[in-house]
């Protein structure tokens, strides 16, 4: 069954790598929710923050159980869609390929290049073609609340980077980290895509919190991390988040100008397949994510 469209803001989190729940919340269920392309990573975690509904999947598993290229991306937005999401924070933890980027840094991503190879990216295909448009891949409204909530916490924060996608679940080679920093990317890790592309085919308003654990394998000083090190840095970064996320609530739940953002209206133009010709099939999948347009 297909969510009915919030008449308020609904706010889900994708926790990544030490970012398993959500504290704070009040009236807390985990609950199955079935969706129609596989089984999503774990149960949804549902609850109320202040007051603002929150709903928080863990990206891996309870426990960290499931690696980068084998995560069900599709299942996962499926399911956030059907729990009446329409605000989506995706939280991970990512290397830097930057020297001004150390460990510790909040970047908030606007961009992305998609190195994955052996994964799903789309809820369209034979039978319902769609194509959206994926220029501006991050909502800039939740960016903006995002980085004010940051400032208010105090939290090193830079806005704006490129965040390069590799498939994982091994590391890069130094040669391909070097290309990577060629090309001006700031960021590298394994999960926000094809995340990102379903979110906009979900019309569900997207943004990164990348939280840097440590430099890439081009740093002369990598070899000398361990791994203690890098855990320290992840668990400091996760506690970062959870106080993040809570002003951010408050901030994207009160925002009324979400209804007319244009992620929520992805699909306006985007499917091209003509009516006649559509697979019913396909169509009752997709009956959460494109449903808004299909039912016109």
């Amino acid at each position: 069954m297909s969510a009915a469209p919030a008449a308020t803001p609904v706010i889900g989190v994708l926790g990544g790598s030490g970012v398993y729940d959500i504290a704070g919340l009040a009236n807390k269920r985990w609950v199955k929710v079935d969706s129609p392309f596989g089984e999503p990573s774990d149960e949804l975690l549902f609850g109320d923050l202040d007051g603002q509904r929150m709903v928080f999947l863990p990206r891996h598993g309870r426990g960290h159980r499931i690696a980068p290229h084998e995560i069900n991306f599709r299942a996962n937005i499926d399911a956030l869609k059907r729990s009446g999401v329409t605000d989506l924070v995706s939280v991970s933890a990512v290397g830097s390929l930057k020297e001004e980027l150390p460990p510790g840094t909040f970047v908030l991503v606007d961009q992305f290049i998609d190195r994955t190879i052996a994964r799903h990216k789309s809820f369209f295909g034979t039978g319902m073609v769609a194509h959206v448009s994926l220029a501006h891949p991050v909502c800039r409204r939740l960016g903006d609340h995002l980085e004010a909530s940051a400032s208010a916490a105090g939290i090193r924060t830079v806005r704006g980077g490129t965040y390069l996608v590799m498939e994982g679940p091994q590391f890069s080679t130094k040669a391909e980290s070097e290309l990577y920093r060629s090309w001006g990317c700031d960021v590298i890790g394994m999960t926000n895509m094809p995340e990102a592309k379903l979110a906009r085919e979900a019309e569900i308003c997207y943004a990164t919190v990348a939280m840097v654990t440590d430099f890439d394998c081009w740093h002369p000083g990598h070899d000398a991390v361990t791994v203690q090190q890098i855990i320290h840095v992840l668990l400091a970064n996760a506690d970062k988040a959870r106080s993040l996320l809570h002003d951010a609530a408050a901030r994207i739940g009160a925002d009324g100008a979400a209804p007319a953002c244009g992620c929520r209206h992805a699909l306006d133009h985007a499917l091209i397949t003509a009516p006649e010709v559509r697979d019913p099939a396909v169509l009752a999948r997709l009956d959460a994510v494109a449903g808004r347009v299909l039912r016109r």
